[in-house]
């Protein structure tokens, strides 16, 4: 992955979203970062998520630099598409040299 191999690994996971922004921009792919979704609870806002990005109105992509991608990010993402209302996401993990990744279909 280009922004992998341009930033290399390790960084905090900020650099790389902000690089996936510039990255899918050039290639002229439409791409929401930070986009506000209420969590509701028995119709009272209890709180807001925050995807790291949203591609085409389609998309969840999270970027995370974790040992490994676990049950416990798998869960994580499982509930953005729950509250974003969303069928498909994509975790990107760029803690090592080679990039992890799993696709998400609700």
């Amino acid at each position: 992955m280009e922004v992998l191999n341009g930033l290399g690994h390790g960084l905090l996971e900020k650099p790389y979203e902000n690089a996936l922004v510039v990255e899918l921009g050039l290639k002229n792919i439409l791409v929401n970062q930070q986009s506000r979704y209420d969590l509701m609870y028995k119709g009272v806002q209890v709180g807001e998520y925050i995807p790291d990005l949203i591609t085409h109105g389609k998309l969840v992509v999270e970027t995370k630099v974790v040992e490994r991608i676990t049950n416990h990010e798998l869960g994580q993402m499982m509930n953005y598409l729950k509250i974003t209302g969303l069928k498909v996401g994509l975790i990107l993990n760029f803690k090592h040299s080679k990039l992890e990744w799993k696709r998400i279909v609700c």
